[in-house]
């Protein structure tokens, strides 16, 4: 299942994806040393770390329509996953760096300006679109108006 395991420790556990040291940790198994010495203690400890994982995520799925913080627990179940197999840990550094490129992008002043705008412009319409909703109807609830 776990075909990156960091047992070697060579120098080529210290790169990223893309091959640049950047001193991420390295790829691979985060299980203690006595599991990972055991082969079918540690395929017992993958399977659970899977299952405890696809829950989390699972959980999340079912969030994202409903209250809830669904997107952050499936990165959490991605974490979980991320602290046995290889493919999650790539799957959050990919996901971590397009973050912060995305706020980056965020914090340069014209996209700032015109977000400020566009939230500006957003809070003027949702303003007279109530204010003529109390003129109309006055402070009566929507589901109370008589035709």
């Amino acid at each position: 299942m776990n075909t990156g395991s960091d047992e070697a420790g060579g120098p080529a556990a210290a790169t990223d994806e893309t091959g640049s040291g950047s001193g991420a940790k390295p790829l691979g198994s985060r299980a203690p040393e006595f599991v990972q010495a055991r082969r079918a203690l540690h395929l017992s400890w993958q399977v659970g770390v899977f299952v405890v994982g696809l829950a989390v995520v699972v959980a999340g799925i079912i969030m994202l329509p409903l209250p809830g913080p669904g997107w952050l627990v499936i990165f959490g179940g991605m974490a979980i996953w991320a602290t046995e197999f290889v493919w999650a840990q790539l799957v959050l550094r990919w996901t971590k760096r397009k973050v912060t490129e995305a706020t980056q992008k965020a914090l340069d002043p014209k996209v700032r300006r015109r977000n400020i705008i566009l939230t500006t412009v957003g809070l003027v319409i949702i303003a007279v679109l109530v204010g003529i909703y109390v003129w109309k109807f006055g402070l009566e609830m929507p589901w109370n108006i008589k035709q």
